[in-house]
């Protein structure tokens, strides 16, 4: 089997899909990986590197994908890289096929199967797959980092001559993978943690890394798969009612509360960010998604009544190198699910592999992506 790695396209986009050390894994059960010219320059893994491990390079995406049977990305291919790929290629790659349907609709022509990590079943067999979780670990770890930076105060407590310097307060909505790092990062930092979650679960993990949990007077919103459920307005007005007092009392607020393949729940408005005092912060790590705050762009940083409010756009890019280490693995360890003594067989019985199918053979096997196909191309 061959399998190509190409450069990533996105803009900022710095991962690298295969890191030389997966590359030689694979070349050892008989893949040949082959990966485009400098590929993995921006993650600082270079071209002689993945030649030490096997690998062959091809100076364009184009050379590197022929003849391919799988492609493996960081990001979803566009459709114009889509029209370029073999008929009845391959694709495992990061893939919200709701916002890019157009991309779906360039597979099923290509009579393609793509297969997407965002969708891998979170259960025990899966989590060495679970890209999801890897690269919100770099999230939450470059959040607490970001938030730091732009503070105009110290995270520790310091005791001096010149008086005593309390430490910063933190709160962090959300406490799934992404939080938890943030909260674990800005404790290493000194500073004073509190957090809240809509599922009443993640209590008890908030609490084994010393931050405190913010208990509200609203029901568990606990969904399939440890994620939180997408909650009503109502919902979400009475939460942002009993929440403005906590973000009105913290000098950070950080966060990461999103619904895969949904919106992201505002959680901050921008009379919640006007009662925090000047110099304060906001990390908002669902901007690229729209949003936890109100007045987030994304990849952009802006001052409203002296509050910063930064909204992160795909932070893990910022730290290549082990968001790279991280996710090449996960890639590595879907693929053992596929290719059978070198060989590309999907066995489509296997809950994993049958949940992270998108487009098989250029038929649309996600049935909430068919639906949404079927109800744009059915409306006038």
């Amino acid at each position: 089997m061959k399998l190509a790695v190409p450069t990533e396209t996105r803009t900022g986009e710095h991962r690298v899909a295969i890191i030389p050390d997966v590359a030689g894994r694979l070349a050892g059960t008989g893949v040949e990986v082959v990966v485009q010219e400098g590929a993995g320059v921006d993650a600082h893994f270079p071209d002689g590197a993945y030649a030490e491990k096997g690998a062959t390079l091809r100076p364009s995406a184009a050379e590197a994908i022929a003849g391919a049977d799988l492609v493996a990305k960081v990001q979803a291919p566009t459709p114009e890289e889509v029209a370029a790929l073999p008929e009845g290629i391959s694709v495992v790659s990061f893939f919200q096929p709701g916002a890019q349907l157009d991309t779906v609709r360039a597979l099923v022509q290509r009579k393609a199967t793509a297969f997407s990590l965002d969708l891998v079943p979170r259960i025990s067999r899966a989590q060495s797959m679970d890209a999801l979780s890897s690269q919100a670990t770099v999230s939450g770890y470059l959040s607490a980092l970001a938030a730091a930076e732009r503070l105009p105060k110290f995270f520790p407590m310091f005791m001096t001559a010149a008086g005593t310097i309390p430490p910063a307060k933190v709160l962090v909505l959300g406490a799934g993978v992404a939080g938890l790092q943030a909260i674990a990062t800005a404790r290493r930092l000194g500073a004073q943690v509190r957090a809240y979650d809509v599922r009443a679960a993640a209590k008890e993990e908030v609490q084994s890394l010393g931050a405190n949990f913010v208990e509200l007077e609203l029901e568990s919103q606990e969904g399939s798969g440890g994620y939180a459920r997408v909650q009503s307005e109502e919902f979400l007005a009475r939460q942002r009612e009993l929440i403005s007092n906590e973000v009105a009392a913290a000098d950070v607020v950080i966060t990461t509360a999103a619904v895969p393949g949904r919106q992201a729940p505002v959680l901050v408005t921008t009379a919640m960010v006007e009662r925090m005092v000047e110099g304060s912060v906001i990390v908002d790590m669902a901007a690229d998604s729209g949003g936890n705050c109100e007045l987030s762009e994304p990849g952009k940083d802006l001052v409203h009544h002296g509050v910063t409010v930064c909204g992160l756009s795909n932070p893990p890019s910022a730290m290549p190198t082990h968001a790279s280490f991280l996710y090449s693995r996960n890639v590595a360890n879907f693929l053992a699910l596929i290719v059978v003594d070198g060989v590309l067989q999907p066995d489509f019985d296997d809950e994993i592999v049958a949940g992270s199918c998108v487009v098989r053979a250029g038929e649309v096997v996600h049935g909430p992506t068919a639906e949404l196909l079927a109800g744009k191309e059915s409306s006038p």
